[in-house]
Formats: structure tokens, C-alpha cells, sequence
């Protein structure tokens, strides 16, 4: 699905991690009823350990340490919030 590129930004980490998050603007469809397309990925030793995505046809996804599950779509807002605080407790060990 193409869409307009709306935000992009790498953040790197001291140790070397670091998350990514892109957001299109997208046509309102039944799988984007938002009409937004994101995809917000936490890199760590080179591996995507959290991220959060509404790939085609999957539907709004979170994905923690390599496993998959169904993740309820409020608001960019929420969704940012969601994912610093996977991070955050990734890196506090509490996950």
C-alpha cells in the first residue's frame, strides 16, 4: 500500500540499540480505518526484540521477543506510550 511518508526518525542508544519509527498517511481502508500505516521497531544487538505494525493483511500487530499478538489500535498517542513502555521495561528487566 502506498502512502505519504508523514514521520521518520532512527534514535540511537548509548549501548548501541535503538528504535525506529516510520508512519504513512494512507488511503481509509477496512484494514486502515485510521488511514494510517506505522511500523515502530526497537532494535537491540541487532535483532527486532518489540515493535508494533499494521502490515497488509495481518492487521495491527505488536511483536515482543520474537512472538506475535493482536494489538488494539487507539491512537498514535497510545501507541507511542505502549511501546516506550515495552522499552523501558525491556531495559529494566521487568519483561
Amino acid at each position: 500500500m502506498k502512502g505519504k511518508l508523514v514521520y521518520s526518525i532512527k534514535k540511537y542508544e548509548a549501548d548501541g540499540s535503538f528504535h525506529e519509527i516510520r508512519i504513512w498517511q494512507v488511503s481509509v481502508t477496512t484494514d486502515k480505518p485510521h488511514g494510517l500505516k506505522y511500523s515502530f521497531a526497537y532494535i537491540l544487538d541487532g535483532e527486532r526484540v518489540i515493535g508494533y505494525d499494521n502490515s497488509e493483511d495481518k492487521g495491527e500487530q505488536r511483536h515482543f521477543r520474537g512472538k506475535e499478538s493482536a494489538y488494539k489500535f487507539e491512537s498514535l498517542e497510545k501507541l507511542w506510550k505502549d511501546f516506550k513502555r515495552d522499552i523501558k521495561r525491556l531495559r529494566e528487566g521487568k519483561q
